[in-house]
């Protein structure tokens, strides 16, 4: 067990240091001896790990959704807002989220698939209003997998502008102002009445997932 726990350490270690320099080198940029001595790691564990750029550059661009997932919510417009809120929050403190959204953004990046982290919160936010739609929460019209894509990619435009003017310190209320103009193009106005949306729910939606996680892990029976 302790050497699978120092196996796992070592692959964190080695992935936030490539996402500390793709984030600053970008990926054609970026190199394996950066990145090696950024993780402060031998070649021989990287590769043991990681058999090329292109491997760490796809284990960095997983990190977006792999770590926090918002609570559920019987409104599940509440819980779309809430996954797209916390998604803000965390690419304002997560250097590894960060690092993942510039390497999906980079055009410069023509041999790396960047479709994965696009795909993934499309068909969770698809997911999410396809559970909303039976609940009378959308408008009539609504196609929830054409709606998905445009507020993923309306996101992806907006947390592009805000790294641009800020780096990211002004995204949560873009991301408010954002969501303020999409949801009376899919949410019945019953709804959006009810709803919690300020740019400090992000924070609250983390902070909430966290104390979730923890008292799972207090639940689990001793090893």
């Amino acid at each position: 067990m302790a050497k699978q726990d120092r196996a796992i350490r070592t692959r964190r270690t080695i992935l936030l240091a490539a996402a500390k320099v793709f984030e600053e080198r970008g990926y054609q940029a970026a190199t394996i001896s950066e990145i090696l001595t950024a993780a402060g790691v031998t070649k021989g564990a990287l590769y043991f790990h990681f058999k090329s750029k292109e491997e760490l550059a796809l284990g960095v661009l997983d990190a977006q959704g792999s770590q926090f997932i918002a609570p559920s919510r019987a409104c599940k417009v509440q819980e779309v807002l809430d996954v797209v809120m916390l998604h803000a929050h965390r690419l304002q403190t997560d250097p590894m989220v960060r690092a993942s959204v510039r390497l999906a953004m980079d055009q410069k990046a023509a041999d790396l698939d960047r479709r994965g982290p696009f795909q993934r919160w499309s068909e969770m936010v698809q997911e999410l209003l396809e559970k909303a739609q039976p609940q009378g929460e959308l408008l009539p019209q609504v196609v929830p997998a054409d709606t998905a894509d445009v507020v993923v990619g309306a996101f992806a435009g907006v947390q592009s502008m805000s790294q641009a003017f800020s780096d990211y310190e002004d995204l949560p209320g873009r991301v408010v102002e954002l969501m303020r103009h999409l949801l009376p193009s899919f949410a019945q106005p019953s709804v959006i009445a009810s709803l919690r949306l300020s740019p400090s729910r992000g924070a609250a939606v983390y902070e909430e997932a966290q104390e979730l996680i923890t008292a799972q892990q207090n639940t689990l029976p001793a090893a």
